[in-house]
Formats: C-alpha cells, structure tokens, sequence
C-alpha cells in the first residue's frame, strides 16, 4: 500500500495535461516526461521488451509468462495524460482515516468539498482519501490505472508461483483529445484481449460506448448596410441558430441517459457573414447513429434549398465506434473480468459507458478491449479523489484477472 501511494503521488506531480492545439507526438512535453520515468522503473522492475515508440508515444513492455501452458498473452493499457483543466503544481492531500465530513481542500481560499454536494464521500469512510488542494485536478485519470497495473506486476514478480500467461502492458499519450489511440500500434501487441484501466468507482466495468462523429456546418451568409438590407441580408447568425432549432429539444446531452443518445452543439462561432457550428452526434445503436447523421444533412439540405444558392456545408468526421460489436463475438474478456470481481467480493457494475475510451478504437485494430474501473471520482476537476484502498482493489482485480485467464484456458 505504501509502494501504490508513493508511485501515484510522484505521478500526479508530473504535468500531462494534453493539448489540443499541439501538432507534436505526444502533444505536451509532460507526458514524455512521464514515459521515461515509468520506463526507468519497469526496467528496475526487470521486465522484458520495454519500448519508447517516439512516433506515437506509446511506452510498452512485457510481463513473461510463468507457465508452459498455451495461455493467450492479454494486455493492460492506461493513458499518460489528464484532461483540460490546471495540472500546474499538483500538490495532492493524503486524508487517513477519512471521517465522512466535508473536506478543507484549501483553507487559505476557502474551498471546500461538501458533503452535501458529494454525498458518495460517505462510501469511504474509514479509508485513505487523496484530493486535490482545490487549484488543480488530481489526475487520477488515468495515473491511477497507471500505478495500479504497476502494482499488478509488482505484485506477480514477487509471486512467480502463480502460473499465467504473457501479459502486455501500454502506457499512451493524448487519450483526453481522443487521438493516441490513432496511433496505437496494435500489429506488435499481439494480445487476444485487452483492458483500458480508465474507468470511475471500483466496480465500474464497461464493454460498450457510444458511436461518435463531429460535424463541421459552415454558412455563407451576406452582409449589407443594415438600412438597405430589405430582401439582401442572409445573416449567418440566424441561419445557425434555424438550423439548431430544428434539432430535437430532448436528444441532448442533459436530458438525456442510459442508451440514449444525443446531439451537442460544442462551438458556434459567427458573424452577419459567416458561421460555423460544430456538433458532436452519439449513439450506442449503429443505426440510430447513422440516422442521426442523416438527419442533420437533410436539415441542411433543406435550409439550402430555401436559399438562392447553397449556403450551407457539412463534413462529418467518424471518431470511434462502439466497441460492443466486436466484444460481444467473445465474451471471454467480460467473463474474466466478472468472475475476478466476484473472487474479490466486488459487485460488478456493468453499464453503457457515455463516453468512449481508447479501447473504443482498439477494439476495430482487432484486440477486444473493455474498460475496467480505477476506483476515482469527479474526474477532470478540482473535485477529483480517490482511495488508496480503492487503488488497491483494481490492482487485486487485474491480478485476479491474469490468474484466471490461466485457469479459464484449462477448462
């Protein structure tokens, strides 16, 4: 317990913020910082096949196998950087024996995390509770998938008894911008299935994501004096706001859960003589997906044919799909998971997952992957925390996983 803290402290402390404005590999200079240092120590670790890929920022290595047995080689991944919130001079607060009240996160400006604001506290009471100073986020998400797959084979070294199979492991850049899975090298990660060690509250287990795409409308209005704009003006403006009207008022993000899905105006940008909107379209079902596309097209189709010339444009860009429809042609990695769970008395909390995550993209490079918790909360944000008894339950789970992959090959 002691090792797991003092790994995700020192990790925390390192700036990884991504940034999407970067063009580099990795986008921050922080999250090769980070690399190099999980580098140094996986080579102390003694494991085999360690590799720095400059050119898409993955770290990897390998865990040997302990038995002769024909056990599939399976893979651990988790991301190097936080998400777009202050990660300058992350100075962590260690709370033990956390006493269920509301917590001083920083008392010279006064915030505080309140109970009643956050009453999922209360579940860990009695625990080692680690926050933020109430500036910066955390960065749980994802160090801690970092250090606890790191237990993990720590743990394993220092049990070369149990027998299991290869295991694989992946530290990537860029997952918050959603562009380091892009690059991931999946043809030199000959795992049968992998995890993501990016999910929430211990128990969380994911296997199916949103479909996602972006689309980009620009709109050619026309600008005159306002005196004599009569029968002249098209106002760019107006024409955006039109078309977001005729979207569905429900089908956002805010009113909407579970398998639903949704359609988010992100950015809006414009003048009397040109916008441009850009939306983000999920859907858990294909279809649905596709026919949300299909419905934005035709409202700009319509609006153009309104016009005397064509005004508006729309290029969609695909970003990831659900990852479902490759994991459910073999559950094995969702079984192992479960039953794993169940040997260390977690209830399994399997939900759709609004969002996506690397595996998203891993799954369609021909490794299933599912996402398994890290046991954080209030990712992204100055509320973010986590246990250190948490921590430790994924690390047991991905233990528990590696010894039952040896065995589930046996029966």
């Amino acid at each position: 317990m002691d090792n797991l803290l003092d790994r995700f402290i020192r990790y925390v402390k390192v700036n990884t913020r991504s940034d999407a404005a970067s063009q580099t590999v990795p986008t921050t200079q922080g999250q090769v910082e980070l690399a190099h240092i999980i580098e140094k120590e996986l080579i102390e670790m003694g494991l085999s096949d360690i590799y720095y890929n400059k050119k898409n920022g993955f770290l990897t290595a390998v865990l040997p196998a302990t038995t002769t047995e024909d056990v599939p080689a399976i893979g651990f991944i988790a991301h190097l950087d936080t998400a777009d919130y202050n990660a300058e001079k992350i100075q962590p607060k260690v709370f033990e024996q956390y006493d269920g009240q509301s917590v001083v996160l920083n008392e010279a400006q006064q915030i505080i995390m309140e109970i009643e604001e956050f009453p999922n506290l209360k579940d860990y009471i009695g625990e080692t509770l680690i926050t933020t100073d109430g500036t910066t986020l955390l960065g749980a998400d994802d160090k801690a998938g970092i250090v606890e797959i790191l237990d993990a084979v720590d743990y394993l070294l220092a049990h070369p008894e149990i027998p299991h199979g290869k295991v694989l492991l992946a530290f990537g850049p860029d997952e918050e911008i959603g562009r380091g899975a892009d690059r991931f090298d999946a043809e030199n990660f000959p795992a049968a299935f992998a995890y993501t060690v990016d999910s929430g509250r211990v128990g969380c287990f994911e296997y199916e994501t949103f479909n996602a795409a972006q689309a980009i409308i620009t709109i050619e209005g026309t600008s005159v004096h306002p005196g004599t704009a009569y029968g002249t003006m098209v106002n760019a403006i107006k024409v955006g706001e039109q078309l977001d009207a005729l979207l569905p008022k429900e089908e956002v993000p805010e009113k909407t859960r579970g398998h639903e899905g949704f359609y988010l105006l992100t950015k809006f940008n414009g003048s009397l003589d040109y916008a441009e909107l850009t939306y983000i379209i999920r859907d858990h079902d294909k279809a649905l997906f596709n026919q949300r596309k299909q419905r934005l097209l035709e409202h700009v189709q319509d609006l153009n044919a309104s016009f005397d010339k064509e005004r508006l444009t729309i290029t969609f860009t695909d970003q990831y799909y659900n990852m479902k429809e490759v994991i459910e042609k073999d559950l094995t990695p969702v079984e192992l998971a479960v039953t794993a769970m169940k040997n260390l008395d977690i209830e399994p909390d399997i939900q759709p997952f609004r969002g996506g995550t690397d595996g998203s993209k891993i799954s369609f490079m021909g490794i299933p992957t599912p996402n398994l918790f890290t046991g954080g909360e209030n990712f992204h944000g100055q509320y973010e925390f986590i246990t250190l008894e948490a921590m430790e339950k994924a690390a047991k789970t991905i233990v528990e996983i590696i010894k039952e992959n040896a065995k589930f090959q046996k029966k």
